[in-house]
């Protein structure tokens, strides 16, 4: 478990493939160094999450740490993009007594998103987002917690449809603390929506699959209606 709030960004400082025997998976593993500081309590098998991927510590020093990458994560996420010399998001997982600053973050990305703009608000800059898998639109509100990259970050407008995206503005001091704000249009950034959104999604299916009474029926019909006139107003 993670919180958003990035702590360190470090450096791919080389990329091997692992084996790709049956036995060893294939896949790369990632060297990544310019850490030290997040590396004082590092233990072999901790969870460090990179651009928002959990992933396992296989080895470390005091300047460096490893990771193996499967290739399930190189082809849902961004990692797999990564060349030598790429700036990376860190983020160890949480201890009990961390404060929560951010939201709870797994470090299980859903898709990757494409920048569609990087524009200007005075010092800060807005970035509007759109999702490879347009599924994920569903659970991303106006308001609510977005991770991109592994930053915790702001909803600022969503835009649904078949080709719907998304906007979160960075401000002056988020910019200098997360690898995104570097991103340009065209790039993609690792998405992990708010796993609350996934949970009342099901647990709302369950009530209504488990129900049959009319009365439960015309409580679903009318939310529904309550979504539609609200939407017919804007």
């Amino acid at each position: 478990m993670f919180t958003g709030l990035v702590e360190k960004i470090g450096t791919v400082s080389s990329l091997e493939p692992l084996d790709t025997s049956s036995s060893g998976g294939g896949g790369t593993s990632l060297t990544i160094t310019d850490c030290e500081e997040i590396l004082t309590d590092v233990h072999l098998g901790d969870s460090i999450a990179v651009n928002g991927t959990c992933l396992t510590v296989t080895a470390f020093s005091p300047t460096s740490f490893k990771v193996g990458v499967a290739p399930e994560t190189l082809r849902r996420t961004n990692l797999g993009s990564l060349v030598t010399n790429s700036p990376v998001n860190l983020e160890r997982a949480v201890l009990g007594e961390t404060r929560m600053g951010g939201h709870f973050v797994q470090g299980h990305v859903d898709t990757i998103a494409q920048i569609l703009s990087v524009t200007p608000d005075s010092n800060a800059l807005v970035f509007r987002l759109q999702p490879r898998d347009q599924g994920v639109m569903r659970y991303i509100v106006e308001k609510g917690y977005v991770t991109l990259d592994g930053a915790s970050l702001t909803v600022t407008q969503v835009v649904d449809g078949p080709e719907g995206f998304f906007e979160v503005m960075l401000i002056a001091y988020t910019q200098e603390k997360i690898v995104t704000a570097k991103k340009k249009a065209g790039e993609w950034v690792n998405v992990e929506i708010d796993i609350v959104g996934k949970y009342v999604e099901k647990s709302v299916q369950g009530y209504f699959a488990g129900t049959t009474s009319g009365g439960d029926m015309k409580m679903l019909e009318k939310m529904v209606e309550r979504i539609v006139e609200e939407k017919l107003k804007r």
